[in-house]
């Protein structure tokens, strides 16, 4: 329920190291009816290998498969993510219909034969995924099914903040970030869950004006969406 959903989201975001982070994710991960879990974030690099960082409860018996990268390449679930920000919610025939049914047969073994999973990418070749995976299927209520996304996709804005916070710090950010004053108040009023229409209300600003602002502010922020810059201004301490 929400009350839940509100208190994972709070967890994640309070989560003061790697394992209190894990934590979160785990337990989040069970209050949505899953049994496994994987958060990334992902750093590309212009040269070099890409640097993969990862909090997961994957089985001993499929670890080896799990940090395998040539095995992910083949993975329907995770190309779609490296390529998509919409969710995918993934079974056995979306193996098959990519030609891997005996990489399906094989994670099956180890639970991972249902999932859902979603991505979201960042500013400077930044990529963050969360996973979630069981061994029995999704439930048929296609609104079942809609809940549980809409739930990941929430709990995802928070993880990924967190994630980069602990798995990545970038606390200098906070001295090189400029945001104007109107920034700061759209942000602000933002947080208080205010759209742009209302908060042009209050700030006697046209309602393209409000958008413009947060545009730019999620824009300092290297964040895509005035959501994901509302956490980042709160985590650096930009706004309270």
């Amino acid at each position: 329920n929400d009350a839940l959903l509100n208190q994972a989201c709070i967890s994640v975001w309070d989560a003061r190291d790697r394992a209190g982070y894990e934590r979160a994710v785990v337990s989040f991960c069970g209050q949505l009816g899953f049994e496994t879990v994987s958060a990334m974030l992902v750093v590309d690099r212009p040269q070099g290998p890409s640097d993969f960082l990862h909090v997961d409860n994957t089985p001993a018996g499929y670890r080896q498969a799990c940090d395998d990268r040539a095995n992910g390449r083949r993975d329907p679930v995770m190309q779609h993510c490296k390529a998509r920000a919409v969710p995918i919610v993934w079974d056995q025939s979306t193996y098959v219909r990519e030609g891997v049914a005996e990489k399906w047969e094989h994670q099956a073994q180890f639970g991972y034969r249902c999932g859902i999973a979603v991505a979201t990418h960042l500013p400077h070749q930044r990529h963050f995924m969360i996973g979630v995976d069981r061994d029995k299927a999704l439930p048929a209520s296609a609104q079942e099914r809609v809940g549980r996304v809409a739930s990941l996709q929430l709990f995802l804005a928070y993880a990924q903040e967190a994630a980069m916070r602990i798995l990545l710090p970038d606390a200098s950010l906070a001295d090189e970030v400029r945001l104007s004053p109107r920034e700061l108040e759209a942000l602000r009023w933002t947080m208080e869950g205010k759209t742009a229409w209302e908060i042009g209300g209050i700030l006697a600003l046209s309602e393209n004006t409000v958008a413009r602002h947060l545009h730019h502010a999620a824009r300092k922020l290297d964040c895509t969406s005035k959501h994901q810059a509302v956490l980042r201004a709160m985590r650096l301490g930009l706004i309270h």
